[in-house]
């Protein structure tokens, strides 16, 4: 879990300086929304595949198995007395957790859904909110951070934070 959370918050470390420089930035702090996520089959971490046959071969390993996402969060505010050293005046971290089941689809099915474009730039190299839906048999946990960004979650640390508010 700790990847992950180190990948958000490079991710908003490398927003912040330029945001809290801009001239264009004005009225209410400005915030950052950071996130990254991660599939987790037994132990070990599967990122984006980058081609077909890693694709494959990691649909493959899915298959008939139950694994775990992992979606790191980072909330970073720039207050507007630290905003021109790049520093944030309220920063709030999280990760949610989903166990996601694959049925266990015939290897042409994967073979053929690893050759379009879809799983090539997605962690465990499917999208549940795409095609790759038809591969998933269950989610338990947070529909939304299977997708990549847990709203629930995030709209209740906004709030929390005093960052939104119900008009």
């Amino acid at each position: 879990m700790l990847y992950v959370l180190r990948a958000a918050q490079a991710k908003a470390g490398a927003v912040l300086p330029g945001l809290s420089a801009s001239p264009l930035v004005s009225g209410p702090a400005p915030v950052v929304i950071a996130a990254d996520t991660i599939v987790v089959l037994d132990g070990e971490i599967l990122g984006k595949p980058g081609d077909p046959d890693l694709a494959y071969a990691m649909l493959c390993a899915l298959a008939g198995k139950t694994h775990t996402v992992i979606t790191g969060c980072v909330i970073a505010e720039v207050g507007p007395s630290h905003g021109l050293r790049g520093q944030h005046s309220m920063l709030h971290i999280f990760s949610v957790q989903s166990e996601v089941s694959m049925w266990d689809a015939p290897q042409d099915l994967l073979y053929a859904y690893a050759q379009s474009s879809e799983p090539l730039d997605k962690a465990g190299a499917y999208a549940a909110q795409g095609a790759g839906a038809a591969l998933v048999r269950s989610v338990n946990g947070s529909w939304t951070n299977v997708v990549g960004l847990p709203v629930a979650e995030l709209v209740e640390a906004l709030l929390r934070m005093q960052i939104v508010a119900p008009s």
